[in-house]
């Protein structure tokens, strides 16, 4: 490893560096978060495709969870089996595989003559947004520079709000002029861009370096960082991660070591606790809920498209501000908010307001302000933290099951809200959701360490000294200077909360 490490080196002062590294790098964020968008459009599309397919199928209350939890059995699955694929074929390539599965699967669910095939067709679309959740964000976080992978990795985040809101503003504006079947398959034509795309797009370099060596991955480097010191630095802290990898560490053995136990702690909770509260139940059942209590089927798919664009919005303010906020402190300061507004949403349900009345309002206000303070919080930081928290020898499956905790999470929500509100009705199943939005600001107190401005390196090291716990500020001096202007010298930044 030595010599190989003298040898990238010395590659490196011949290394012909793209003068559009900066734009090779930000196309590669853009075209793979596309899948964030088909992500958000395959699931958001069936809030207003189902009062459609109520009509043409005549569903019944069970057939409608069923046919909206299929695509979240399906991610499931997928979230787990394109670990191998990502860990054989590299990150890419099972990029590739998720957008091939996303074209079809669209068209599938699109020509579904029933509700057995649909439900069928569905659970196929859901390998696709299981395995993107997976992989992209894991390929977008080993791509970019540490002073940067918050704001890129959460190009995800806001690309998934992109999708919710399309879904929504097509099931408003078009559901009767379109009908159900091609609302779903025009997901079809981003797909196939991304894959086309994905062939001409770098290689994770990590990845590069663990399963072909140094000089290679110093040549993807090359197409994605404009400064030879920058990528020096860089190469170094990746030889040394590669150099200490043991066969032990390695896949799923890994996941077992007690040195990587915080991480899942930290990773697994925050990633069910994104889901458990009750956000994407929202997404989907928000008109079926909203109908339900008296308002219109305009009033309720519009209201609907309001709460798309309020989480759009916020998990764009989170994508510009994670990485100077920091995931920690941006969980707890909104997660407060999340529990407040279901609790005046449950409390305005249990009173009933008449349709029109300054309490059929509220629902409307206090529903927006439960999208904005989760969508702005938890739910940038949980797909996060799944890229970033694990070392390079089980990242990918490390992160199918974080990916497989957060759509598992989800399907158990999906699967029983329409049963917990006829239960416990509306207004109480408001409150439950408050009860674990609440739980999810506890544990992030007591268990989720600052990763703001950290290497992927630097957190591996971490954990493997046994130093990375959750503080409030510990000043810890972190390489992650990027200013390629900066004195030679130069090589730290002060981080106020970084890992312990």
């Amino acid at each position: 490893m030595v010599n190989e490490r003298k040898s990238a080196l010395n590659a490196l002062k011949s290394l012909e560096i793209s003068p559009n590294a900066g734009r090779v790098l930000w196309f590669a964020v853009f075209v793979s978060a596309i899948c964030g968008g088909l992500y958000g459009y395959d699931t958001g599309i069936i809030s207003g495709s189902l009062l459609i397919m109520e009509k043409d199928f005549h569903l019944s209350s069970v057939q409608e969870e069923l046919i909206t939890s299929a695509i979240l059995v399906g991610a499931v699955l997928g979230a787990v089996g394109i670990s191998w694929f990502s860990e054989r074929f590299g990150r890419r390539s099972a990029v590739m595989i998720v957008t091939a599965v996303f074209t079809t699967g669209a068209i599938a669910c699109s020509q579904a003559p029933d509700v057995a095939t649909l439900i069928v067709a569905r659970i196929y679309l859901g390998l696709a947004v299981g395995g993107s959740t997976q992989v992209v964000p894991t390929y977008i976080s080993e791509l970019a520079p540490a002073s940067q992978r918050g704001n890129l990795v959460t190009v995800f985040n806001v690309a998934i709000g992109v999708g919710i809101f399309l879904a929504n503003l097509i099931g408003f504006s078009m559901r009767d002029s379109w009908g159900w079947r091609p609302m779903i398959a025009v997901a079809a034509g981003p797909a196939a861009f991304v894959f086309v795309c994905m062939f001409f797009m770098p290689r994770s370099p990590r990845w590069v370096a663990e399963n072909e060596g140094l000089v290679p991955a110093l040549e993807q480097l090359g197409r994605v960082r404009s400064s030879r010191k920058l990528i020096r630095r860089e190469i170094t802290e990746i030889h040394d991660s590669v150099s200490g990898m043991e066969d032990q560490e390695r896949g799923w053995r890994g996941l077992m070591l007690p040195w990587v136990r915080p991480a899942l702690i930290a990773a697994l909770g925050t990633a069910f606790f994104t889901q458990a509260g009750g956000l994407e139940m929202m997404i989907y059942y928000t008109p079926t809920f909203l109908s339900g209590a008296g308002f219109g089927g305009s009033s309720a798919l519009l209201t609907s498209l309001g709460v798309a664009a309020v989480y759009l919005i916020m998990t764009l303010l989170g994508c510009l501000f994670v990485d100077r906020i920091g995931r920690r402190r941006l969980m707890l300061i909104m997660g407060p908010g999340s529990v407040l507004s279901l609790l005046g949403l449950g409390i305005v349900f249990a009173l009933h307001p008449a349709p029109g009345s300054t309490g059929s309002w509220l629902v409307i206000v206090f529903l927006l302000l439960f999208m904005m303070f989760n969508s702005g919080g938890i739910q940038v930081v949980g797909w996060l933290l799944g890229a970033e928290m694990f070392p390079l020898p089980m990242r990918a499956a490390a992160s199918s099951v974080h990916a497989s905790v957060l759509w598992g999470a989800d399907l158990l929500v999906t699967a029983t809200a329409l049963s917990l509100v006829q239960h416990i009705s509306l207004g109480g199943t408001m409150w439950l959701y408050a009860a674990v939005n609440l739980a999810s600001v506890v544990f992030v107190w007591f268990c989720v360490p600052e990763t703001s401005g950290a290497s992927l390196e630097d957190i591996e090291n971490a954990l493997r000294e046994g130093e990375f716990r959750p503080t409030a500020a510990n000043g810890r001096r972190i390489a992650i200077s990027e200013d390629e202007n900066e004195p030679e010298g130069s090589t730290v930044a002060e981080v106020p909360h970084a890992v312990s």
